[in-house]
């Protein structure tokens, strides 16, 4: 069985791939997203910290950022959508189905790149924190 945080990633994964269909997400992509594959939702995974020891129980807390990539001149409409539909996603079951204690949202901002002579590039990143506990000896286990 897999840890608790991959089944955690896989769940967000399937929520923001339902909630943004058909606007790919895309996770922990090695290389950067090529003009034609815009928009794509972009998943990173910012760090996996211990908040506290009890017990047998270990209180995590999970950071993932969001990045909407968008070309074009409605760049920055299409990266928004996206987003707002990431989130509410998200959102609406902060449990994951029972894997996590809460997702919250810690920052967004925005990001524009006119770099392209024909069209600018929007890159809309958001971050989450999931707090989520395991058992101390076996990563697999809900706390």
């Amino acid at each position: 069985m897999n840890s608790v945080r991959e089944r955690v990633l896989r769940e967000v994964v399937t929520r923001l791939s339902s909630a943004i269909a058909p606007i790919p997400v895309l996770r922990m992509p090695a290389v950067p997203v090529a003009r034609e594959a815009s928009p794509a939702l972009l998943l990173f995974v910012d760090g996996d910290s211990i908040t506290a020891h009890a017990n047998y129980l270990v209180d995590r807390l999970l950071i993932v950022r969001l990045a909407v990539v968008a070309r074009g001149a409605d760049a920055f409409d299409v990266a928004d959508l996206a987003l707002v539909a990431a989130h509410a996603a998200l959102l609406a079951d902060p449990n994951l189905g029972g894997l996590a204690i809460a997702v919250r949202e810690i920052d967004c901002e925005w990001e524009f790149d006119d770099a392209d002579a024909d069209a600018g590039a929007a890159a809309l990143p958001a971050r989450y924190e999931i707090r989520y506990r395991t058992h101390a000896i076996d990563l697999t286990q809900t706390g």
